[in-house]
């Protein structure tokens, strides 16, 4: 089974385990986690290696979600048909951290419905366009700074960790 990339879902797939590695390598364990966006599985085999049951695999693509039951043999409790926008983290009993490469269309939207949610999501490691982390992780004053860096900065320590060719 291939899972194809659909551009009405803004879905750039991560294919270089290296790089897979180097982001789960980032996250630090947590009673819950989160994957936003399986796509092709690459992150999400990892993260069933190395966090098993505590992981919770997120995307809006059937396509991807029938891969990650059938293909990478993640349990159907752990995987969930569902936007991410519409999840209420409130359910979480406990601290959840995020990780994903996520979709280029809906990254903002994202980092808002975080924000919503700060005091039950501990960590978010991702993947995004280059501008978009350059923007969130900018100092003041500079001509990128804006509404989201300030509020991202004001709640979490940001990290721009490396550029992704």
């Amino acid at each position: 089974m291939r899972v194809h990339p659909k551009k009405h879902l803004g879905q750039h797939f991560l294919h270089d385990k290296n790089i897979a590695h180097k982001i789960v390598d980032i996250l630090t364990d947590a009673p819950s986690i989160i994957e936003i966006g399986a796509g092709t599985g690459v992150l999400s085999s990892m993260l069933q290696e190395k966090f098993g049951t505590k992981v919770l695999y997120f995307d809006v693509d059937k396509e991807s979600i029938q891969f990650l039951i059938d293909e990478l043999k993640i349990p159907e409790n752990q995987v969930v048909f569902q936007d991410i926008l519409t999840y209420d983290f409130s359910t979480q009993p406990n601290c959840v951290h995020i990780i994903g490469n996520l979709p280029y269309n809906i990254s903002s939207p994202i980092f808002f419905k975080i924000l919503e949610h700060k005091n039950k999501i501990g960590q978010v490691v991702c993947m995004v366009q280059k501008e978009v982390a350059q923007r969130i992780a900018t100092s003041k004053g500079s001509k990128t700074y804006g509404i989201l860096s300030v509020l991202l900065q004001t709640y979490y320590d940001i990290t721009y960790h490396f550029t992704v060719n």
